[in-house]
């Protein structure tokens, strides 16, 4: 049951992309995610999405002109498999969950990886996000497979040099 603090008319969102003036609210979002991010980093990282043709960041706002729920979708060209659409981010705050704020970020996903020419859309979701596992087969989506992501911090170092 939806409580009185969490209606779903909380967050009845126009779907806009997002702005680097978006930085504050698509950061302290992120957070509630449990992805710390201070506004200036997120900036700086919208600045520079905002320079890639392959990538774009949509925003859920309200009519009081609050972002409550953010997403993000790139191109991505595999070598074994060729290429899709994957979503690489979807927040919805905790006052518009439930209440069709992810939905219209994911068919404004859709509709731009559509409008690239690609066919299909892949998302990954944490095995901790068990609201997710329900969310994404509801708007159609299957689970294609499970995996381990591993990951290793790399110093910092020049180029990679190109063998000849």
């Amino acid at each position: 049951m939806i409580g009185p603090e969490r209606s779903a008319s909380t967050c009845a969102p126009a779907i806009r992309a997002a702005r680097v003036e978006d930085a504050a609210p698509i950061a302290r979002l992120a957070g509630e995610l449990g992805y710390p991010t201070d506004a200036a980093a997120m900036r700086a990282r919208l600045g520079l999405l905002a320079g890639q043709p392959g990538h774009w960041v949509g925003v859920a706002q309200t009519s009081t002109h609050e972002l409550c729920g953010w997403i993000h979708v790139a191109r991505c060209l595999v070598l074994e498999v060729g290429e899709y659409a994957e979503i690489l981010g979807l927040v919805v705050g905790s006052q518009g969950r439930r209440g069709g704020v992810g939905r219209g970020l994911v068919a404004a996903a859709e509709r731009w990886s559509g409008e690239q020419g690609l066919t299909s859309i892949r998302v990954r979701s944490n095995v901790a996000r068990h609201e997710s596992h329900l969310f994404y087969p509801s708007v159609g989506y299957l689970r294609s497979k499970t995996q381990h992501v591993y990951a290793k911090p790399l110093a910092l170092a020049g180029p990679p040099a190109l063998e000849a």
